[in-house]
């Protein structure tokens, strides 16, 4: 395994340093498997077992990171204008065809 140092602004030490029960080494390596993850998502447009697995474990996949498409915003306004605010949960899903 390899070890990266980091070198940081007293400053910022001062501010991590705050957070000591953080595992800043784990936030790190988390974020950088987040990385691989969705660059590979990007590639393929799908997830490895491995991958998958990964994502289920911190509750977090890489499809949120992309940003909405124009026709779901589009969609979205539309029905933010209607009557939405007594709709069931249902009925909005089959309003934005999920």
């Amino acid at each position: 395994m390899v070890s990266v140092t980091v070198v940081l602004e007293d400053s910022i030490k001062a501010k991590l340093e705050k957070f000591a029960w953080i595992n800043w080494s784990e936030v790190a390596r988390l974020e950088a498997m987040k990385k691989k993850v969705f660059e590979r998502f990007i590639k393929t447009g799908t997830l490895s077992k491995e991958d998958q697995e990964f994502c289920d474990k911190i509750d977090w996949y890489p499809i949120d990171e992309l940003e909405l498409r124009e026709e779901y915003i589009k969609k979205l306004k539309s029905i933010e204008k209607g009557r939405h605010s007594r709709l069931t949960s249902k009925e909005l899903d089959k309003l934005i065809g999920l």
